[in-house]
């Protein structure tokens, strides 16, 4: 994850002050600029304190707890995204997971004022939360890790499939565009149900989803790192769960 200077400079000309004064989203990080965290956008990423699951291939593990006043000051992150106007499109709020920050909505009512669309990536922890924010929402990332019933294999949280399959039903019923996308690890989901979980969400009417390979960066589990990926996914499987999507892609690292 990378940092930026946040010193704040006078903002530009023509930029609409946000109404009133949110409350402070606890900000862990910010990537001032990338072209791949919202399809079709550039943007800049606000990674957001806090998690209540514990992944094991987790690439920001260091977001997970949340500390009182965050990493990044709002007013400081507001003088950068100013800087960006008219050189990003987008501003993704990520994590962490973003729906567990109160002042997420807030802080979209504020950086849609700027003129960014705003894109969202989620877990799908907090089903009621993200249905709260989603019309403020223009695109969604939802991660979907495993079969619904087996979700405490990746999380290590009982319940957590719940509250997985209701978020992925708000994303649906919401009409905002959208990406489902799974991560793959032979150690922790095997090939059947990879199969399974595609079938489901297909049978769900998800039309865009994504199977990303694992990446061993950032990621603290020694275990998962070492555990090699040679040949995984079979190409048989991936035509398999390609056939099932309109909108299907395979992102190998």
């Amino acid at each position: 994850m990378k940092t930026h200077d946040l010193r704040p400079e006078p903002a530009k000309p023509g930029i609409r002050p946000a109404p009133g004064r949110p409350r402070q989203l606890s900000v862990g990080g910010v990537e001032p600029f990338t072209a791949t965290d919202y399809p079709g956008q550039i943007a800049a990423v606000v990674f957001v304190q806090g998690c209540a699951w514990r992944c094991g291939y987790c690439h920001n593990p260091h977001l997970q707890p949340r500390t009182r006043h965050g990493a990044i000051q709002w007013d400081d992150l507001v003088a950068l995204l100013e800087r960006r106007v008219g050189l990003i499109d987008a501003v993704v709020f990520s994590g962490g997971e973003p729906t567990t920050d109160p002042a997420l909505a807030d802080a979209m009512e504020h950086v849609r004022t700027m003129g960014f669309k705003i894109g969202l990536h989620s877990g799908g922890i907090h089903p009621r939360r993200l249905g709260q924010v989603l019309p403020r929402t223009d695109w969604v990332g939802l991660d979907v890790k495993a079969p619904f019933e087996n979700y405490e294999r990746i999380t290590r949280v009982r319940g957590s499939g719940h509250q997985a399959r209701d978020s992925l039903e708000a994303v649906l019923d919401s009409g905002v565009d959208y990406e489902c996308r799974t991560t793959l690890h032979p150690s922790l989901l095997p090939a059947a149900d990879i199969l399974s979980l595609a079938r489901t969400l297909a049978g769900m009417k998800v039309k865009r989803y994504a199977l990303q390979l694992f990446r061993s960066q950032g990621c603290n589990d020694n275990g998962l790192n070492a555990a090699a990926m040679a040949g995984y996914p079979g190409e048989r499987l991936i035509r398999e769960v390609s056939a099932l999507f309109p909108d299907f892609t395979l992102r190998r690292g």
